[in-house]
């Protein structure tokens, strides 16, 4: 089963990074104001980065490592798609 890690934009121009195996529910969640407590109210919310990894463990390290990123390395990553 593979997992993901996404960046999402929010209506406040904020970025919320999370992970899920399954993109289209998560966002519906998030949307819905179900998803993570920091998403809630600050719709309209933006997929705009999505990274397939294989596992979960995979998943929660590579959300850390962009959740340290600076919001100039986090709007590259998202530039370049990688």
């Amino acid at each position: 089963m593979s997992w993901y890690v996404y960046v999402l934009r929010c209506g406040d121009g904020t970025l919320y990074t999370g992970i899920t195996d399954n993109i289209p529910r998560r966002l519906a969640a998030h949307r819905a104001g179900k998803g993570a407590k920091y998403t809630r109210g600050r719709g309209p919310l933006e997929l705009v980065y999505a990274e397939e990894v294989p596992d979960k463990s995979t998943a929660l390290r590579r959300e850390y490592q962009i959740k340290r990123l600076t919001r100039q390395e986090k709007e590259r990553l998202i530039k370049s798609g990688l």
